[in-house]
């Protein structure tokens, strides 16, 4: 921590010599001349322009933490050939005010959730020392070279995120928002009158994500401070009342992490479990996906002695995430939130307007995929389309163990064309053609429909929608994984209604009487699409700034961290 506090306080100083040295800052940086021989007489241009050649051909440059740079080999030829293959980020051989700034966001880059090794933020102070006295071309071409491709790294990894979301088979494209990269540093950021100014647009412009990178900056405080006595285990559940030796470090804990306020009496020194402390418990469980009992069980233990810096990784991952977003949308999105469990309808000015509780897909075997798409109608009182995945392994079992499986369950076989082959008891020659996919089954509609009485539709290659379910006990759980992909919604009434809000005469009274009582199978065409997304987020901050953290239920925040530390170059 010394050392590091050291290298961070001599970081600051180089910079503001060099700063004050230049005379002016970036606010009002006057764009950097090209260079010539009258105004470089000390310095062998054709040299550096040589050498700039060869780093350019190589797309590798020793210096840099991660030296292989041909990911954007052919961005970095591009600026170069703009410039002549002259340096741009240095003015007689000194950095220009806009390099400078440059630097100093590089090495603020971990307060962006990003690893500041991939821009090299620690050796920027040793860079800027060699450019004392007469540095060699050798020096000049590398110096201007690492700054280049550092600045090329760190706005495509703030603007579209590190790896491509696609690497995960993920059904999110960031192709349309990618810049051109050397269009961008040329006209925008080497002659940038505000580079910091230039630097922060190119992040997503949500309240979300910004308050996801306040939320990290405070757990990152909270990490540097030390993650303090862990709150003792318990070997059964304590309950309000109970006796509790570990109840020191649970206020303690409670304390620090806001879900007991400073200000709030308590008595940390009592050996019994009660009062104020209850009500923290609460809250802290209300914040990590837990059953809000106000009692101390194994899981709640466990996310109190989760370590901070994991805490960390998680925003982290949240705003990787919130990267590969649009910048906007054509409509307010709906959002479903795979490990949080909820589906949010958002109005606008970016406020929730309409939340409910979801159940997605089991983690083992049948998960909710990751996507964005676009709502085009609902559904009222809709049959349900077995996938053939479902019909192979279940409905066919569910026939061969009893031929009356399909009338019992009220489903019927169908050909491709929705003509019924028979809804009662199942023959051999059609549990035959089953087997042979040249028939299909469907639930026939009702309230006992495995779709409940309505479906949200934005039709995937996933085959997967927001939908009603008549199984209203899941919505009792605090982890919710039980579906076979489709994300089932506790209140569909609301939630259709909302997004018919703009259709009269589709009040939710209406809603809720074709749900009921309205004809089957009736679509209903939305006349405004509405942007879908179902994300996958483990640290979600509200917009009083309360932070939520859920459990990794599929492994992909481990699964992104694993790729993120090989380092660049990331997939894209």
């Amino acid at each position: 921590m010394l050392i590091s506090a050291r290298r961070n306080l001599l970081s600051f100083l180089v910079l503001t010599l060099w700063l004050a040295s230049s005379g002016c800052n970036s606010q009002t940086a006057a764009p950097p001349q090209p260079q010539s021989s009258n105004s470089n007489s000390n310095i062998d241009l054709p040299a550096v322009s040589s050498r700039l050649h060869q780093i350019a051909d190589s797309g590798n440059l020793a210096d840099l933490h991660w030296p292989n740079f041909t990911d954007y080999r052919l961005h970095f030829v591009h600026i170069y050939e703009a410039s002549n293959f002259a340096p741009v980020w240095l003015n007689s051989g000194k950095p220009t005010p806009q390099a400078l700034a440059v630097i100093q966001a590089l090495q603020a880059s971990k307060q962006k959730g990003l690893n500041p090794d991939d821009y090299d933020a620690s050796r920027w102070t040793d860079r800027l020392q060699s450019l004392n006295g007469s540095p060699t071309p050798d020096t000049l071409a590398r110096f201007d070279a690492a700054l280049t491709v550092g600045v090329m790294r760190y706005i495509s990894d703030l603007h579209i995120g590190r790896v491509n979301p696609k690497h995960f088979n993920f059904g999110i494209d960031i192709e349309q928002k990618k810049y051109d990269l050397p269009q961008f540093v040329t006209t925008k950021v080497i002659n940038a009158a505000n580079v910091q100014s230039v630097l922060d647009g190119v992040e997503p412009p949500y309240d979300g994500y910004r308050h996801t990178e306040d939320a990290l900056h405070h757990y990152m405080q909270l990490a540097d401070q030390g993650d303090g006595p862990a709150v003792p285990d318990v070997t059964k559940t304590i309950s309000p009342g109970d006796a509790y030796p570990g109840v020191s470090q649970l206020v303690q804990r409670l304390h620090l992490f806001g879900d007991l306020r400073a200000d709030t009496p308590v008595d940390a020194n009592s050996p019994t479990y009660s009062g104020s402390m209850v009500d923290g418990v609460k809250t802290f469980q209300s914040r990590h996906g837990l059953a809000v009992t106000g009692k101390i069980d194994k899981d709640t233990i466990r996310q109190l002695n989760t370590p901070l810096a994991f805490r960390v990784s998680q925003l982290q991952d949240a705003l990787e995430r919130w990267r590969w977003l649009p910048p906007q949308f054509p409509q307010p999105p709906i959002v479903a939130n795979i490990p949080e469990f909820i589906v949010r309808a958002y109005g606008p000015n970016q406020k929730v307007a309409f939340a409910s509780n979801v159940v997605v897909g089991k983690a083992l075997r049948t998960q909710t995929p990751v996507f964005a798409n676009t709502m085009k109608y609902i559904v009222f009182r809709p049959y349900w389309n077995v996938p053939t995945g479902i019909v192979r392994g279940e409905i066919i079992p569910g026939i061969t163990r009893d031929r009356s499986y399909i009338s019992k369950k009220n489903f019927e076989v169908t050909d491709f064309n929705g003509k019924v082959i028979t809804d009662g008891p199942v023959s051999d020659e059609v549990l035959a053609q089953l087997r042979a996919g040249k028939l299909t089954v469907r639930q026939k509609p009702g309230p006992t429909n495995s779709l409940g009485l309505i479906k949200l539709m934005f039709p995937n290659e996933y085959n997967v929608y927001l939908h009603s379910t008549p199984a209203q006990q899941l919505f009792s759980q605090s982890r919710r994984d039980f579906s076979h992909g489709c994300v089932r919604v506790e209140k569909p009434a609301e939630l259709a209604a909302y997004v018919l809000r703009n259709q009269p005469p589709w009040t939710l009274e209406k809603v809720q009487q074709a749900m009921q009582s309205g004809p089957d199978n009736q679509q209903v065409n939305l006349t405004t699409p509405v942007p879908v997304l179902i994300l996958y987020v483990t640290a979600v901050v509200e917009e009083d700034g309360t932070v939520h953290f859920f459990n990794d239920i599929y492994g992909y925040d481990k699964t992104l961290e694993a790729v993120l530390a090989k380092g660049q170059p990331y997939p894209g």
